[in-house]
């Protein structure tokens, strides 16, 4: 009879197409799981890795298998779950992913009130870009996500929490005379500075940009909105910064100048994504009650306490 450690070896075999990474995941010596995998072969009496010089492949069947096993591994996760997490609402572990545009800005605040809330909650943080976040939860890696909204996943049940608003941040010199032009007279130029490739928060602004200035924005590796606000403070051009960030990246002696958008203006859905076959749903709808009531007010005293500084933008004709 198969096992569920031998699927799940095999899973990592297939994720990363290395025995040597796969046993690193696993936290097994790499001789342990290339004899699984082998007694996983002669049990279902088939080649599942196509074993060469350096990388190996994943057969016909083998890959078949591994969409099976993956399956069969996130049944058997949510079977625990339910078993374990039904008397207590949010209790026992929980992996939580977040994207970096909002796991500096939300979860200072959160976590201790999540602490006091559920003291029997073992929580676990990944942070990463949202399309490994996605992967990880489909792997029934992580068990839900924070994360901006839509997302276009199959298989995935999303629960939207709040909205954070962008605001304008220009160099002090450059916003003197930003009054009465429209969000597109604001961000022309190819001045506007974004996050890299790969972070939502980058797709966000150029489409509130317009696709037809998409191309010309500069490219900067910054990975963080504390390098894109330092840029901005220096001089090398403007950017859109969500509200939630602010009081953490704006300090008093930054010579920037900050503009809103009149109503509609730009923002971000901010919302949690599970497996739908997850049935922790109680617990993830209890984990979202908390991350709204930190999260609708976290760029609001900040802002409020700045307000005669800020300019509202017309919208655009």
């Amino acid at each position: 009879m198969i096992t569920l450690k031998q699927l799940r070896y095999f899973a990592a075999v297939a994720r990363h197409r290395h025995f040597g990474r796969a046993a690193q995941e696993c936290h097994v010596s790499q001789p342990a799981l290339s004899l699984q995998i082998q007694e996983l072969e002669a049990q279902l009496d088939c080649q599942l890795v196509e074993r060469q010089r350096g990388a190996i492949a994943l057969t016909e069947t083998g890959r078949e298998i591994a969409e099976r096993a993956r399956r069969i591994l996130l049944e058997a996760s949510d079977l625990v779950d339910h078993a374990r997490h039904r008397p207590n609402l949010l209790s026992g572990d929980l992996d939580l992913g977040v994207i970096p545009s909002i796991a500096p800005y939300l979860l200072p605040a959160a976590l201790p009130m999540l602490q006091r809330r559920h003291p029997a909650l073992g929580l676990r943080l990944r942070e990463s870009q949202t399309n490994t976040l996605l992967d990880e939860l489909a792997d029934g890696r992580l068990d839900v996500a924070l994360m901006s909204l839509p997302v276009d996943r199959a298989g995935l049940e999303t629960l939207p929490l709040f909205d954070d608003p962008f605001l304008l941040v220009m160099p002090s010199e450059a916003g003197a005379n930003v009054a009465g032009f429209t969000p597109q007279e604001a961000l022309s130029g190819d001045n506007l500075l974004l996050l890299e490739e790969g972070h939502c928060l980058r797709d966000q602004a150029l489409s509130f940009c317009g696709p037809a200035r998409s191309g010309s924005r500069r490219q900067y590796g910054a990975s963080s909105l504390a390098t894109i606000m330092q840029m901005v403070a220096n001089g090398f051009g403007t950017t859109l910064m969500p509200a939630m960030a602010l009081a953490i990246e704006l300090r008093p002696d930054m010579p920037v100048k900050l503009f809103r958008f009149a109503a509609p203006g730009p923002s971000r859905a901010i919302g949690l994504v599970w497996r739908r076959s997850s049935p922790r749903r109680q617990d993830f709808e209890a984990l979202g009650a908390v991350l709204t009531e930190v999260g609708r007010d976290a760029g609001a005293p900040f802002i409020a306490s700045i307000r005669t500084d800020i300019i509202a933008l017309p919208p655009a004709r």
